[in-house]
């Protein structure tokens, strides 16, 4: 008797033409060794660890994080084309569309409307609310700063103000309680936390 597997067991994830090695050369091209680059490297650890939180695909969820500000250098005085110059340098990589359009709507250019999308709106900014954490802590370290710290924090309007709180509160629309959602990504962030000097 052969026993056959359902479809709905199998994870059909589309085949990247791009690895994480030719990516990242991309990015250290494109931005530079500097906190741009921390900054970069701290989405997509936090975008992995989600991933593998919600069950998604880690490498593949990565990968988009590793993206997302691509093209900053070239685009921060105009925010408007910002995501769009990405999109450009990555066509001959024929990268999902769903991975293309998480990267446009992280800065607001797209509503968001998967869990991809959400992933990345919520984790791009909270990354820098983490570091702040950390450098407020006597030790300076991600290892030190616990949910409840965060979350103190999180309501001081003040405190890293440029970490938008909505789009980090949107995680909500990922299932996840906001404490929840800060440890997860720190979690992440530690996992490159000799190359973020926390």
């Amino acid at each position: 008797m052969t026993w056959a597997c359902p479809i709905d067991l199998f994870e059909i994830m589309p085949q990247l033409n791009l690895t994480r090695d030719q990516a990242y050369q991309m990015v250290e091209n494109k931005i530079g060794v500097n906190n741009l680059l921390k900054h970069i490297l701290a989405v997509e650890a936090g975008m992995r660890k989600l991933a593998e939180h919600l069950g998604e695909d880690v490498e593949y969820w990565g990968l988009t994080g590793l993206l997302h500000d691509l093209d900053y250098n070239e685009t921060k005085n105009d925010e408007a084309r910002h995501t769009y110059i990405t999109e450009e340098w990555l066509k001959e990589f024929n990268l999902p569309d769903d991975m293309l359009y998480a990267i446009h709507a992280h800065p607001g250019h797209e509503p968001c409307r998967s869990k991809l999308d959400w992933g990345l709106y919520s984790v791009d900014p909270t990354t820098g609310f983490i570091v702040a954490c950390a450098l407020m802590h006597p030790d300076k370290k991600l290892a030190s700063i616990e949910g409840d710290f965060m979350m103190r924090r999180f309501k001081e309007k003040r405190f890293a103000a440029g970490a938008t709180r909505e789009n980090m509160a949107a995680c909500s629309n990922l299932g996840l309680e906001l404490e929840q959602f800060l440890i997860i990504v720190r979690d992440g962030m530690m996992t490159i936390s000799d190359t973020l000097g926390l």
